[in-house]
């Protein structure tokens, strides 16, 4: 065995040409990558051939001999990036930024059932007599207690509580019992 690890090519030592030739191997790595796949992943995908190249052929030393080796690498590890991509669904991806935004207007539903709602208050205020009606006009106007006292001409504060409490229940009374249709 120990003569296994012996025999194996052990990495050779970095030199200037050794460096200036990988060099020119990561950039003929990178556009070929860059033509088949992104260009983000391009240079994650030849900084793998390298990390290959450098543990495993430390002995390789030609451009003639890099080159081929780079790319059969290199053709290994797309088809693994594609499978990947493949098992994970990548590549049916939908980028978020080309999804609508949900409306902030009340769908088909909500307005229905608005319109419903408005339609049953209106025909339970109808039902009700004019000191109530005026005296919910007056509060959809914003107009206070007190203001409403004077306008209504009632002789104190808390009549005009008695007479809203009345008239919410009347109210409650005429559309059924509950709010909710």
């Amino acid at each position: 065995m120990n003569q296994e690890l012996e025999s194996a090519p052990r990495p050779a030592p970095a030199s200037a040409e050794r460096a200036t030739t990988l060099a020119q191997v990561r950039e003929r790595i990178v556009a070929f990558a860059a033509s088949r796949y992104r260009r983000e992943s391009a240079e994650d995908l030849a900084q793998e051939v390298l990390v290959v190249i450098h543990e495993k052929y430390g002995h390789v030393e030609r451009m003639e001999d890099l080159v081929p080796l780079s790319f059969q690498i290199l053709r290994f590890k797309l088809a693994a990036w594609k499978r990947k991509a493949w098992r994970h669904g990548e590549q049916v991806e939908v980028s978020p930024d080309s999804l609508p935004l949900a409306s902030e207007e009340p769908g088909p539903e909500e307005d229905y059932a608005r319109r419903q709602q408005v339609e049953r208050l209106s025909v339970a205020l109808s039902r009700l007599g004019d000191r109530c009606r005026d005296l919910f006009r007056f509060k959809l106007e914003g107009k206070g207690f007190s203001e409403i006292q004077i306008l209504m001409g009632a002789e104190s504060l808390n009549t005009i509580y008695t007479w809203d409490h009345r008239c919410r229940k009347r109210l409650l009374d005429a559309m059924g019992g509950r709010w909710e249709p």
